[in-house]
């Protein structure tokens, strides 16, 4: 594996490059700030906010208080944890008032901008006038936001059910297929992610998130991989395995297909051209539903369509969404047509929390906000620029073997040898800690732990971007 030299010293400030002429040079804004050799280390771009003083807990107390009384099974990114005590927009702010540009939005959660003020105050107005009380009773909250989001989707897809989470609305609508179609057997992706319950773990396909418990009547097929996957780009030679999967794993019938249109665990993974189509009709013929798992695509992430699904030109039967519906309040949806949705009446169905008044409050302002401030127009905007400036390191460090992804979900793979397309495990982890010191926060994920996913909120700036590529950048030349 490549040796590599971690840096010296901390770096405590950054600076931020613009792109003047079509030439990227490093703001005069303010003095230069030069590392040891004298090359000039990125700086953030300026923000108007600054956080009031942090009085509470540091954060080694914090992590003290976490072995004692959390779940062992918590671990945390970098080598010195991140105590985060304030946010604003697309910036987080460390227990010492320093910023941090947020690359990763809190898991490709946080859509419109932390504490953005139409969500928060959409939020406050609600909870000072009913926190709580149950879809037993009538309330305008859910039913205003149901209607909202079925007019975001193609189609018939307009009953809603709401959830608290991803993972509890794949668990539903892996359920609603079971029971609508009369089968059994689910067909997921190989390294899909679809949450860590009974039934989502045993379609979540990376033995890194499954437990030894029984997981069974789920079939892992072919990842349609343009990278790693054994047919690259022909998304309809891998969609023949689903064929073979019907043919030689089940009776001939599947209750369902589920995928993402872009794998996130796994690393940012968008489905070949041409697979989504060919597997859907695969599935009809079998008798079953499609399902479209939307909890991180979804939302205008992308850039170029609202959904993952639409850029692939298909209409699923069932849509699950979660994460960036809420802006990082716990909430979660599936959508389905009335036929399907009709299942559920067969017994009682009823969940506590699912549709709090504050919860849907929250998602119809997320909504509004995406639609006044056209964040999926930005995304679409400023992800193609970061996109075309992570590939240029690419074409600069042979260490970035792939860079992926659409609007803002992007991955950037990294490799010792682009030829075996080895896993450069240590050197994300190296330049992952670096970049945070210079102020930028990703994440990573692919089963091999080797991918920086980029999922910021859609709020980004293409000065935002030049930061953010300027600090990897930076980094990768002190390797």
């Amino acid at each position: 594996m490549q040796r590599f030299n971690p840096a010296s010293r901390l770096l405590s400030e950054t600076k931020y490059s613009l792109r003047r002429q079509g030439l990227r040079c490093f703001s005069q804004v303010a003095q230069k700030e030069v590392d040891n050799n004298n090359v000039v280390v990125p700086k953030l771009p300026p923000f108007h906010y600054s956080p009031p003083p942090y009085t509470g807990p540091s954060a080694a107390e914090i992590l003290s208080k976490r072995k004692e009384f959390l779940s062992p099974s918590l671990f945390h990114f970098y080598n010195k944890p991140l105590n985060v005590v304030d946010g604003r927009m697309q910036y987080l702010f460390d227990e010492n008032g320093r910023r941090y540009l947020d690359a990763f939005g809190g898991i490709a959660t946080v859509c419109c901008g932390h504490c953005h003020p139409d969500v928060v105050d959409a939020i406050v107005s609600q909870i000072k006038r009913l926190q709580h009380s149950t879809v037993l009773y009538l309330n305008h909250a859910i039913a205003d936001f149901a209607e909202a989001l079925a007019n975001k989707l193609p189609g018939n897809l307009k009953v809603v059910f709401f959830t608290n989470s991803g993972t509890e609305a794949n668990e539903l609508a892996m359920m609603m297929a079971k029971l609508y179609t009369g089968c059994h057997d689910i067909i997921s992706l190989r390294n899909a992610y679809h949450g860590n319950a009974a039934g989502t773990m045993g379609a979540t396909a990376q033995s890194n998130w499954k437990f030894n418990v029984v997981q069974s009547g789920v079939h892992h097929a072919l990842n349609p991989d343009p990278y790693r996957g054994i047919f690259g780009s022909e998304g309809e030679m891998y969609a023949k395995d689903v064929q073979d999967l019907i043919q030689f794993g089940t009776s001939g019938n599947v209750a369902a297909f589920m995928s993402e249109a872009i794998q996130g665990v796994g690393g940012i993974i968008e489905l070949a051209p041409g697979y989504l189509p060919a597997v859907y009709n695969t599935i009809k013929k079998a008798g079953g539903l499609c399902i479209a798992d939307e909890v991180q695509a979804g939302f205008g992430r992308t850039g170029s369509h609202f959904w993952g699904f639409e850029a692939h030109g298909v209409v699923p039967d069932i849509v699950t969404m979660a994460k960036g519906i809420g802006n990082g309040i716990p909430l979660g949806a599936v959508v389905t047509t009335p036929e399907i949705a009709e299942v559920l009446t067969r017994r009682s169905y009823f969940n506590t929390f699912g549709g709090n008044p504050v919860c849907t409050t929250a998602g119809l302002a997320v909504l509004k906000v995406i639609e006044k401030e056209k964040l999926k127009e930005n995304a679409f905007v400023v992800g193609s620029y970061l996109k075309e400036r992570l590939t240029a390191l690419k074409d600069k460090y042979d260490l970035v073997g792939d860079v992926r992804g659409r609007g803002l979900m992007l991955g950037v793979e990294l490799v010792t040898d682009r030829k075996l397309k080895t896993p450069a495990k240590l050197e994300t982890l190296h330049v992952m800690d670096q970049m945070k010191e210079i102020g930028v926060l990703v994440g990573k994920g692919g089963f091999y732990g080797n991918v920086f996913r980029i999922t910021p909120p859609l709020c980004f700036t293409k000065e935002d971007a030049d930061f953010l590529v300027d600090a990897m950048d930076y980094t990768l030349s002190k390797m």
